[in-house]
């Protein structure tokens, strides 16, 4: 038997996000703006495939090319006739529809591959009954061969991401491990070069040297040593560091970020402001070079873009599934404005003054200036990538969120349907607490995701001394809180966040973030701003506690304990918060384990509402000093002894976590996935194509989305795939 966490269920929930008024509102321009953004968008997305790992991109030609040839509904013919029953073709369905949701065959949230709930030969069975296959035998029975061993295989590396011995990943060629990814860092560090929009091949050695390739996304791919017309400075080129080579080159998914280029043009001549002109420009400039520097420029414009109708942002962003914690995941979303809703989080950020002096750090740890940003919330219409977030904090720039701002959001329509629960499938609460949770479960998630976003990581200053050993901060007088004495460590010269502490960059931030929320809706004022007072604001409160601790719990499922490694940086997160909440003790939160009502393992967890604003709020204020202390002071040795020490999984001490796990495991609920809209253009118009929320709807959406040029598509992605085959063995 396989484990079921390698299925997604038949029953998985799937949801259509709804844009319909959004989009009708919008202008005639606006509506071409928003769609050459989202082709953009779509485009970019596909270069997630070859992000995730050696089989994805074949997987979703294969995919595509069966339901191009025929929808869902009369491809089940087929399915019948080869043998299939109606519950495996589900389970085909529900496989496919996961692998367009994802943009991969392992779970955007939790790095978990995912293969059929069916036999491998009934897949193929059915492979070969499709008209697809009817059409073009040879071709399809290549594509077949070529991902069908890995689309099944549950080998112990392959079962989730992770580099060298621990699971997989494409972001690194297959003979890397992490002493290559620390050189790599270095000499990134170096040539001044980020991370984000690269990946790292091992090469054969030169002259006995270690050899790697530093290869940057771009849509060129000439001109390795020199630079290219309209470039500027070129880092192109062969370089020798600490006895090895490097050569640096441009190329990667070049075809797509050609098309994510073409697009960006398409959607300047619609934009609506200077402001959107040049940030496009830049854009386009970056995907067409490999420029980190130019995203960087067009991000300083988007942040001046001051409350658009139309919202977007493209590009290397993430690094939560880099094993490394450096490079970007390719993402592109664009979204309408809900005015109603950006009222309460413009409040927010009009007290962000006034609360974030009330954070447990001292003021010399705080940014000197706090730069307000925007703040608002949207109604996706299009989120090209793996996943899609509740709220983003942007861009992920240190330099440029330090001192030049970000922008926040919060995504409306994400947020209505993402996180609806059903009593029957709400695990580990007591009964008293259910009815509760599932009333203001809504309501105290806005307040946190809008806390988390704004004050969560827009807060916390980083000490550093720049290139001219010049520093931000008075070095003689700055004291650590959490011993008195002077401060020893920070950033240098070309050191951020993620390249200092690496593979617990993410997580920690998340933490950070977390607990920021977890402290600050505490406040009156803050509960006020989005319509809670009194006996609700009560409420809303203890439900926001209530979902962390148990968000810390269902966070085991997105331990491995083969590796001793988390998937998931914001489960990690909340595991975290629990273990530093059990350990406030005096009865705050408590964690049984019991048997349930079937007889199989259960767990109960609760938490003392009269305790949550003495003992909890000492126990977060505490540990949310030491979290900024460490993040400001670059100390990662202190900050990976606090960090992983929370957040180890044993079967020893007041809970057996690993035994616990295994619960979760049995009683864990699969993740909704989204059924995302088309816009196509026709005459002068644009007009907007809905699905229905299914997985034939998701699928549907997929084939539909590069209808005009899908053959072209196809090919390009399998083109990119074979050309770097070699490199994961």
């Amino acid at each position: 038997m396989v484990d079921s966490q390698y299925f997604l269920p038949n029953d998985i929930g799937i949801s259509a996000l709804d844009c319909t008024e959004a989009f009708r509102l919008l202008s005639p321009r606006e509506k071409l703006y928003a769609h050459y953004l989202s082709r953009s968008a779509w485009y970019g997305g596909l270069a997630v495939l070859l992000q995730t790992s050696p089989e994805s991109a074949s997987i979703f030609v294969l995919l595509q090319r069966l339901f191009r040839k025929q929808p869902a509904a009369q491809l089940e013919s087929m399915a019948t006739a080869a043998g299939l029953s109606p519950e495996e073709y589900q389970a085909f369905l529900v496989y496919a529809a996961g692998l367009y949701a994802n943009m991969g065959n392992y779970k955007s949230f939790g790095d978990t591959k995912f293969i059929p709930n069916l036999p491998k030969e009934k897949l193929k069975a059915l492979v070969w009954q499709s008209q697809a296959f009817q059409d073009s035998p040879s071709e399809m029975e290549a594509l077949w061969d070529s991902c069908s061993t890995l689309l099944f295989s549950l080998e112990d590396q392959q079962k989730q991401l992770g580099l060298g011995d621990k699971g997989v990943t494409t972001y690194f060629s297959g003979n890397c491990c992490l002493e290559d990814a620390e050189l790599a860092q270095k000499f990134l560090d170096s040539k001044n070069l980020s991370a984000y929009n690269t990946r790292l091949f091992k090469n054969k050695s030169e002259e006995g040297k270690a050899s790697y390739e530093v290869r940057l996304a771009s849509a060129v791919q000439k001109g390795e040593n020199c630079a290219v017309d309209g470039e500027g400075e070129s880092r192109c080129g062969r370089y020798d560091f600490e006895d090895c080579v490097f050569m640096v080159s441009r190329g990667d998914y070049a075809y797509l970020m050609k098309k994510v280029s073409e697009n960006l043009e398409k959607a300047k001549e619609h934009a609506a402001n200077e402001n959107q002109k040049r940030m496009l420009e830049e854009y386009a400039q970056s995907f067409t070079f490999g420029s980190i520097e130019a995203h960087k420029e067009g991000s300083r414009f988007w942040i001046k873009d001051k409350g658009p109708i139309v919202e977007s942002y493209i590009g290397f962003i993430e690094s939560y599934r880099d094993p490394f914690g450096s490079r970007g995941e390719f993402e592109g979303f664009v979204a309408v404005v809900n005015k109603a809703m950006s009222e309460r989080f413009a409040k927010l950020v009009s007290s962000a003054e006034v609360l974030l002096p009330e954070l447990p750090w001292p003021k010399d740890f705080e940014k000197d200036r706090f730069l307000l940003p925007d703040f608002t919330s949207l109604d996706v219409l299009t989120f090209a990538g793996s996943g899609i977030p509740a709220g983003i904090n942007i861009p992920n720039y240190d330099d440029i969120r330090q001192s030049e701002g970000f922008k926040n959001v919060s995504l409306g329509n994400v947020l209505a349907v993402a996180y609806a629960t059903q009593k029957d499938k709400l695990t580990f609460l007591d009964e008293e607490d259910k009815d509760m949770y599932i009333k203001w479960k809504g309501p105290s998630f806005e307040v946190q995701v809008g806390l988390h976003e704004l004050l969560g990581h827009g807060s916390g200053k980083l000490f550093v001394q720049d290139e001219k050993g010049t520093f931000n901060f008075e070095q003689d007088n700055v004291r650590n809180p959490e011993t008195g004495e002077q401060i020893t460590t920070w950033y240098k010269g070309n050191e951020t966040w993620d390249s200092k502490f690496s593979t617990i960059s993410c997580s920690y931030e998340e933490c950070r973030a977390e607990c920021v929320g977890l402290y600050l809706c505490l406040n009156k004022h803050v509960l006020s701003i989005f319509g809670h007072e009194d006996e609700d604001a009560n409420e809303v409160v203890y439900i926001n506690w209530l979902n962390m601790v148990r968000a810390g719990l269902l966070g085991l499922e997105f331990f491995t304990p083969e590796s001793k490694s988390w998937r998931q940086a914001h489960m990690q997160a909340r595991f975290v918060i629990l273990r530093v909440l059990l350990e406030a003790g005096e009865g705050l939160v408590t964690l049984k384990e019991s048997t349930g009502k079937d007889g199989r393992p259960d767990a109960l967890i609760t938490l003392d509402r009269s305790k949550v604003h003495t003992v909890g709020k000492a126990a977060i204020e505490r540990f949310l000093c030491k979290l900024q202390v460490i993040k400001s002071t670059a100390d990662v040795e202190g900050g990976r002894a606090l960090y992983e020490g929370y957040s180890a999984v044993s079967d020893t001490g007041s809970h057996n976590f690993l035994r616990l796990r295994e619960t979760v495991l049995l009683r864990k609920e699969a993740r909704k996935m989204f059924v995302q809209a088309n816009t196509r253009v026709k005459g002068e118009s644009v007009e907007l194509v809905e699905y229905e929320g299914s997985a034939a709807g998701l699928i549907r959406s997929f084939t539909e989305r590069f209808a005009d040029d899908a053959e072209e598509v196809e090919a390009h992605l399998l083109e990119l795939n074979k050309r770097d085959a070699p490199c994961w063995c």
